[in-house]
Order: C-alpha cells, then structure tokens, then sequence
C-alpha cells in the first residue's frame, strides 16, 4: 500500500524561537514536513516559489512586507499553496485584512498543536479554520451599528492620526513599523471612506469630526 505525502509546510514568523517551536510541533505528527522557514513576507513570497510548499503558516505582523500583503502575492503567485494565518492578536480588522487576502485560516498563536495541525490539514484540503476569537471578531463587526458615517478600521485612525500631525508617507511606516506601500494602501481607503480628494480634506474633515 502507498503511504500517503507528508503536507508540505512552510513556516513564516519574523522570531527565530517561534520558527524554532514550531518546527517541534511539526515534528510531533507523521503527516506534517517542514520544508522551509522565513523571517518575513518578501523571503515567503521568494521561497514559495522554490519551495513550492502546501500550506504556509504566516505571521501576520512582520518588517519588511508582513503577512497580509505576503498572502496576496502568493495566493496571486501561487493558487495550489494555501496560507493559514497566524497571530497573537485577535483586532477585528486584522482577522478581517487576513480573510480578504485570501489566507484559508485565522489561528492564534496560543492554539494548541492539535488545533495548528488540524487547521493546516483543512487547508490542505481546502477547508477553512478559524479560532473561536476570529469568528467572534467578525460577528462583533458583522453585528455592530456602522459609526457615524466613517467606517475607518483601527489602523486607518492610525494613519489618519498621523496625517493630522502632518507625518508623509515614508515617516508614517517609520512611525507604525509598516511599509511604504501599506501606508498608501491605507491613505488611499481612507480618502475613498471619507469621501475627499486629498489628504488636506481628510485632516479637515478628522478635525470637524474628532475621529481622532
């Protein structure tokens, strides 16, 4: 009888000792195979091409490119590799940016290795897996009454915040550990959210309003 291929896995966290655990974890089950690890978004992307892992376990805050952004070029890139996001925080628009990015789970770091190994088998097959405090996130933001006709998310406020202060777009990924091209990416959501043109207007319109 053929025994069946060991799940390919690809470990993606910018800390050395999580890498490092999880790759323990990994050991513990016969149908799990480390493939590779990566210190952040840009060297997954890079290695997902060569490794051509099966599922991917991604850190979702990390320098360089972080999870998010590393999802959407892989899930572009790569369609057969299916990314299982991974994270210490439970924000609703962080559970929120990882699902639209097209990762197939949302697993806190605390999860047991039952619960990971489980969430990277349903991957494999297609299934998504989210924690218990994801689901909980997106009902919250599901059920929640939209706020006074801004529906910006925590980290738009903070960039919004920034504006307000008069920060450009290089200083503001400096300020948040973010990068240039996730900066922008917010600038622009939250023009479009605030229905102005420039960033003038929206500092105007955060002051009218005290949205921050």
């Amino acid at each position: 009888m053929t025994t069946p291929q060991p799940i390919r896995v690809l470990l993606v966290d910018d800390h050395e000792m999580v890498r490092r655990g999880l790759g323990v974890f990994l050991g513990a089950f016969d149908d799990l195979e480390l493939v590779g690890e990566a210190a952040n978004g840009a060297e997954a992307v890079q290695m997902c091409g060569a490794l051509q892992p099966d599922v991917i376990l991604m850190d979702l805050m990390m320098p360089e490119m972080n999870g998010v952004e590393a999802t959407k070029a892989i899930v572009k890139q790569y369609p057969q590799t299916r990314v299982v996001a991974m994270t210490s925080f439970e924000e609703e628009d962080l559970v929120q940016a990882a699902l639209q990015s097209g990762a197939l789970g949302f697993m806190l770091k605390n999860a047991s290795i039952d619960e990971l190994a489980g969430a990277i088998r349903n991957a494999y097959a297609g299934k998504p897996t989210l924690s218990p405090e994801a689901t909980q996130a997106l009902i919250s933001a599901a059920t929640r009454p939209p706020e006074v006709g801004f529906d910006l998310t925590r980290r738009e406020l903070d960039v919004l915040q920034q504006l307000v202060e008069g920060l450009s777009n290089p200083e503001i990924a400096q300020t948040l550990s973010i990068s240039r091209s996730t900066v922008k990416t917010h600038v622009s959501n939250i023009l479009d959210k605030l229905g102005v043109a420039n960033r003038v207007d929206a500092v105007r319109l955060a002051i009218e309003n005290k949205l921050i």
